[in-house]
């Protein structure tokens, strides 16, 4: 099971999605002017941590650029297995493969995981604050749907729901006059993603067949020259070279053979199965 190298990107992907629904969002001033609100992936800890190193800005004789506000910071803060949504580990999804018709691609049902975000939104005035949340409070009710195409060498694409679970404020200004306000909101998100095993060869089947045998004694087949055959099946394409996006039919062929004959015994346990 373990050895076969395989990465999929889906957990890279699930990042860049969620990071993707909040990169257009916009604050309006009383001039009229919009202000697009920047984004960018990183803990909410190294964003505060810049913000309080900025009542020193200029006061120690050193020219550095101060973090502007407002701005959004994202990260992935958990990864969790989900059993309620386990499938079951036989199933399979197949596709024929593109670079050669002789072959099918598949994989086994994907592993359930939650995977949880944290969004920081970081500004200076409450109005920048509440213009952002009710750009996006309206989209989760509280979970909002997108369709990602998770594995794009099997053309698998889920619909894959992002929940909304909860919203705080918090106050960063700490009394110096010197000190910028910062206001803080923290949402936290839940993301019902799927992780992926790896995609698997296998040749298409084009011919099938089915014997039957009969045998005395304990009914196991021990020899299959010896043992008396009493039907034998075969199914196969039409033409013979059909691949998996033809139009074909099937052709079964099925041949009866004399049954041999067998004496059954008072002893149960020699009779055939």
């Amino acid at each position: 099971m373990f050895g076969n190298h395989f990465y999929h990107s889906s957990i890279k992907r699930a990042v860049s999605v969620f990071g993707t629904l909040f990169n257009n969002i916009e604050v309006k001033r009383e001039s009229g002017e919009y202000i697009k609100v920047p984004l960018a992936y990183g803990p909410r800890a190294k964003f505060i941590a810049r913000l309080q190193q900025q009542a020193s800005l200029g006061l120690d004789g050193n020219t550095r650029t101060a973090l502007t506000l407002p701005r959004m910071g994202f990260e992935m803060t958990s990864l969790t297995y989900d059993p309620a949504r386990k499938l079951t580990k036989k199933t399979q999804y197949k596709r024929p493969d593109t670079d050669n018709p002789l072959q099918m691609k598949f994989q086994y049902a994907p592993a359930p995981y939650n995977i949880g975000f944290s969004l920081s939104i970081l500004v200076k005035n409450t109005d920048d604050g509440l213009q952002i949340i009710e750009q996006i409070m309206p989209y989760f009710t509280p979970d909002y749907t997108v369709s990602i195409h998770t594995i794009p060498e099997m053309n698998e694409k889920r619909d894959i729901p992002i929940i909304l679970e909860s919203i705080t404020q918090t106050d960063e200004y700490e009394g110096d006059f010197q000190t910028r306000q910062v206001l803080r909101y923290d949402l936290e998100f839940v993301m019902k993603n799927y992780l992926y095993g790896p995609v698997i060869d296998s040749k298409i089947i084009k011919e099938a067949n089915v014997r039957t045998y009969m045998e005395s004694g304990t009914g196991k087949i021990s020899n299959t020259d010896t043992a008396g055959k009493v039907v034998d099946q075969s199914v196969t394409t039409n033409p013979p070279d059909a691949d998996s996006d033809d139009t074909f039919t099937y052709n079964e062929t099925t041949e009866f053979f004399e049954q041999p004959s067998i004496t059954y015994s008072d002893d149960k346990s020699s009779d055939p199965k």
